[in-house]
């Protein structure tokens, strides 16, 4: 006569499956934290040897003035020419400020206004996204602020392709996701 097989209580699984799940958000974390990050260089686009860690250049640590012509009161300020956004409240006093990576479409500089918000969605590069704030259209294509859910760097985009997605480091992509509510505006600068 066979032996019956044993059962594995369910509180044995429950705690596998807990920790399995803590040792995947572990190692996640760990690769976030040692991904690409935004580098102040002076290429248009990050390329395969910018570093993976900010610079700690003096330009890079030293506050970052917010640009003039911005506008006044509290905003996001996007400068198109130092890949930088500021978030800077009702005083005028800058928050928070960081380098992003560009789309291939840019808006024109002017003010614009935050509309739709979305907690997260595929790119048009395939990748994971999240923090999604939309601003502005600019050749048909929208342009939003986001980060990548892996923390990394947008590739290069396909030739020709158009792409308006402002990605940033997940922390900042909170940060904009916190202060660009609806209504928000965002100040494009050269």
């Amino acid at each position: 006569m066979p032996v019956p097989a044993r059962r594995l209580p369910s509180w044995a699984w429950v705690t596998g499956l807990t920790a399995a799940a803590l040792v995947l958000v572990a190692v996640l974390a760990v690769k976030a934290e040692n991904g690409p990050q935004p580098t102040a260089s002076a290429s248009k686009k990050p390329t395969a040897s910018a570093s993976a860690k900010p610079s700690a250049s003096p330009d890079e640590s030293a506050p970052v003035a917010v640009p003039d012509g911005s506008g006044t009161g509290r905003r996001i300020v996007y400068s198109l020419a130092q890949k930088r956004v500021w978030l800077v409240d009702a005083s005028d006093a800058p928050r928070r400020t960081f380098k992003v990576w560009q789309g291939t479409v840019s808006p024109d500089p002017g003010t614009y206004t935050v509309g739709t918000r979305r907690e997260a969605a595929t790119g048009s590069d395939g990748v994971e996204i999240e923090n999604i704030v939309y601003f502005a259209v600019a050749s048909g294509v929208n342009v939003a602020f986001s980060n990548a859910l892996d923390g990394s760097s947008p590739p290069p985009p396909e030739s020709g392709a158009q792409t308006g997605g402002v990605r940033m480091k997940a922390a900042d992509g909170d940060a904009v996701w916190k202060f660009g509510t609806a209504g928000t505006t965002v100040a494009v600068v050269k």
